[in-house]
């Protein structure tokens, strides 16, 4: 693996609607089998909605803020990009020590700039999606959207940094709250009194490491960093699919930046599965029920805010738009290969779409930040059935297809959920 990725830093992203093994392959790259001398796991984007399945020797973990590395003992930085959530790391924290891992906390490192999520943005991502009925955008509940937003139209948003300065954010938490009132007080969502969240908050800033660039500079001294990517390219804010996006930027602009910035050179790697997932709201042109049936998922089910998890053929047209939304991709990694020999057996084998009707096999990209054309994706995905044709029958073949479309060498596969299920694809390509 040394060979393909040589001194750079590795940027893990999905390259679906999110789900597709960035947890577990982050976690193969920390791992001893690696060899990789991985430094530190940066999160770049995203917050307490991540979910990230990790199974190593019989322990499961779904890493939410936490970088999945953790098993490793390799350290977590919190980029200012991340939307941190306090209470839910405490809570993940207790879970990581009841696997195992001694003192989690002590393993993080946040960057004091990023944005603070509390119970007061999920209290108004709650109400909000409740009054969409059934034009819900598919949000997990979690507040993430309302703390981005918050904070475009309010440059005084609270930050992890002050959580240091009980005074101020006393203050900041009063002013949000008086913000929100009308919005929430006809639900039935609540907040904790602000007192006792800037309590809370004192206490959790006493137990971690906050730092004005979360000690990136230092850590990127010590060794490879991995950057580990929150949802799929699928969703992200300025190039999904409008309104069924994320509010966050998950394409790896943002990790290159920050790798460039300490004078590292980077590696892309994509992730995909062998067929196209999505939990909630949103287009899904290759939709498959059928396949859904055969197709079991261990680790996603049913979120009461963000929706079913849905199962479809392959998408080989948003594979390769993921692709072109990343500006490039160096590597991939094909997970759930099992899949197609699974799916073969039951007589439900998978299929893709490789054109469109009336569009081609390539979604154009639009302007940067243009939202209307995103919008006009949107509309399209949602009224087309795509013709699909059935995969190569032999894993491999499906594998080396895949890297075909991405213009990338395949150098990780896997065949299951476990670490041991990870498999180096040769010969690697430098």
């Amino acid at each position: 693996m040394t060979t393909v990725f040589g001194d750079r830093d590795i940027i893990v992203v999905d390259l679906g609607f999110g789900d597709a093994g960035k947890g577990a392959t982050v976690d193969w790259l920390c791992s001893p089998d690696a060899g990789l001398d991985v430094a530190a796991v940066v999160r770049f984007n995203g917050g307490a909605q991540a979910a990230h399945n990790v199974v190593v020797d019989g322990r499961h973990h779904t890493f939410s803020q936490f970088g999945s590395g953790t098993f490793s003992g390799v350290p977590t930085v919190l980029s200012k990009h991340v939307l941190v959530e306090p209470i839910a790391l405490a809570a993940e924290a207790r879970a990581l020590a009841g696997l195992g891992v001694p003192n989690p906390l002590q393993l993080l490192h946040i960057d004091a700039a990023a944005l603070l999520t509390t119970p007061i943005h999920v209290a108004a991502n709650r109400a909000r999606e409740d009054a969409r009925g059934n034009g819900r955008h598919g949000s997990c509940g979690k507040g993430i959207g309302e703390t981005a937003a918050y904070a475009l139209d309010h440059p005084d948003a609270p930050t992890v940094g002050d959580c240091h300065r009980p005074a101020v954010l006393r203050t900041k938490l009063s002013t949000m709250a008086d913000h929100y009132r009308d919005l929430v007080a006809p639900s039935v969502h609540r907040w904790p009194d602000l007192d006792n969240m800037v309590t809370m908050y004192s206490e959790f800033v006493a137990a971690v490491r906050i730092a004005e660039d979360g000690d990136l500079a230092a850590l990127a001294n010590q060794g490879r960093l991995v950057f580990e990517g929150a949802q799929g390219v699928l969703l992200d804010e300025w190039r999904g699919f409008h309104p069924h996006t994320t509010w966050s930027t998950v394409e790896p602009s943002n990790a290159r930046s920050l790798s460039a910035k300490h004078g590292r050179g980077s590696h892309v790697l994509g992730v995909t599965r062998t067929y196209t997932t999505r939990h909630g709201a949103g287009p899904m042109p290759t939709e498959n029920p059928t396949l859904g049936a055969v197709l079991p998922e261990l680790h996603n089910d049913t979120g009461s805010y963000q929706g079913t998890f849905r199962i479809g053929d392959l998408d080989e047209v948003l594979l390769r738009y993921a692709a072109n939304v990343c500006g490039s991709v160096d590597s991939l990694a094909v997970t759930h290969l099992d899949a197609v020999t699974r799916a073969a057996a039951e007589g439900n084998p998978i299929r893709s779409a490789r054109r469109y009707p009336d569009v081609g096999d390539l979604l154009p990209l639009g302007p940067w930040r243009d939202l209307a054309h995103q919008q006009h994706l949107t509309d399209v995905l949602s009224a087309l059935t795509p013709d699909t044709s059935e995969l190569p029958s032999h894993p491999a073949d499906v594998a080396t297809r895949l890297g075909s479309l991405v213009g990338a060498p395949v150098v990780l596969t896997s065949s299951g959920p476990s670490r041991a299920a990870r498999h180096v694809r040769e010969p690697a390509i430098a």
